[in-house]
């Protein structure tokens, strides 16, 4: 009867806390935050550091905008779209209300300062004109901006304009949101300084940015504010310090002050408790044994730079363990998934807090071996039995 080897590996790499007992860890208990729903991320890691309420359908007022961004930032850097391309205003984008940039048919703005007068100024003039540029139709430019959602895995958002005006079935999530942002950050380097802007001037007027966060907190750098009445008051915001990047998302606050200062507050409370770490890859590959191949083993490498988020005061108790299902056998392609690292920090009899999970791919082929080598393995194996595997430990 044939023995079923399958089973989980883990191995396990780190610093542990030289001698000392270890004790269960505490994750930094969140702020009170005056708000509906709220979250904080740190961008590089993906991490989420604090949340609530945070995949409740909700209004995102003029924090769609961002997305209206993020698809004309895509076009940009794939040679789409011209920052210097003139754009014409139709009489949808002339009539629409609310925050505009004062634009008008007769004006032929271009793409970059399109992207002002969205960015800083929030227009929703500037959203209509750069839609249809984009897409012939404010409708056609929502299917493609409900399609990046899903790409983004933003799963709690549907759009149906580009502007963020109430419309039904037009909601997002403060989590959707924050992730949004980070997205930006990630994504569009280049473009990401619009955000920072305070103020811009455009057909004789000039606006101030909406976003108080930039005068109150250092290192503030975005992203976007919204207000309607349904709404509240929402603001995406994020600052960098001392290599950590945040993005904070709040909604439905009592007021254009209020969702600075619970902005403020977020942002505060992940730089003082917690500590972005990036390890080098040599101390998370891992050589693996591979069974009936012409080689023994195969180095396993991260898919992506992995970057994470710790408490402060643990960054020497994190360790890494692979799982995988073994024996591994060949033939293995190069590029080939197997298994996950995952980053934790370990304490007390609990289970270890698990912080970040990351795919592992095969660094090289490894095909068959021959006929012989292969029997000389499966007679190995069976041999073995569950001692062939615990051996890899």
């Amino acid at each position: 009867m044939t023995k079923r080897l399958w089973m989980t590996m883990l191995l396990m790499l780190g610093l542990a806390a030289g001698g000392q007992v270890a004790r269960a860890m505490s994750w930094p208990p969140a702020p009170s935050i005056k708000a509906r729903a709220w979250a904080l991320v740190d961008a590089r890691s993906g991490q989420v550091l604090a949340r609530h309420n945070e995949t409740m359908h909700l209004p995102p007022a003029s924090l769609t905008k961002m997305m209206t961004l993020y698809l004309a930032f895509e076009d940009i850097k794939l040679g789409r779209l011209k920052l210097d391309e003139r754009v014409s205003v139709s009489k949808k984008a002339w009539k629409i209300g609310g925050s505009t940039m004062f634009l008008d048919p007769r004006m032929h703005p271009t793409v970059e300062q399109l992207l002002h007068g969205i960015a800083t100024l929030s227009g929703n003039d500037a959203c209509i004109a750069l839609a249809e540029h984009v897409a012939g139709s404010e409708e056609a430019f929502a299917e493609r901006m409900n399609q990046k959602a899903r790409e983004l895995g933003l799963t709690n958002t549907h759009f149906v304009n580009a502007t963020g005006f109430p419309a039904p079935n037009h909601y997002s999530s403060a989590l959707d949101m924050a992730r949004l942002g980070a997205a930006l950050w990630r994504d569009f380097p280049e473009q990401y300084a619009l955000f920072s802007e305070r103020s811009y001037s455009y057909g004789g007027h000039t606006q101030p940015n909406r976003n108080r966060l930039l005068w109150m907190y250092p290192g503030a750098d975005g992203i976007k504010t919204g207000h309607t009445e349904e709404a509240g008051y929402c603001l995406v915001g994020s600052a960098e310090k001392n290599g950590m990047r945040l993005v904070s998302a709040v909604f439905g606050t009592d007021s254009d002050m209020e969702r600075a200062r619970q902005s403020r507050v977020l942002l505060t409370y992940g730089f003082r408790n917690f500590v972005s770490m990036r390890p080098a890859e040599r101390d998370i590959r891992r050589k693996v044994a591979v069974w009936q191949g012409k080689a023994d083993a195969v180095w396993l490498v991260p898919e992506r730079p992995v970057w994470i988020t710790v408490p402060r005061g643990y960054e020497r108790r994190v360790a890494f363990r692979l799982r995988y299902h073994a024996p591994l056998t060949a033939p293995i392609t190069k590029n080939q998934k197997i298994g996950v690292i995952e980053a934790v920090v370990k304490g007390g009899k609990d289970n270890p807090l698990v912080l970040a999970r990351v795919n592992m791919r095969a660094r090289n082929d490894v095909p068959l071996a021959s006929w012989l080598g292969r029997q000389w393995d499966r007679l190995r194996l069976w041999w073995a039995g569950d001692a062939a595997s615990a051996s890899a430990r």
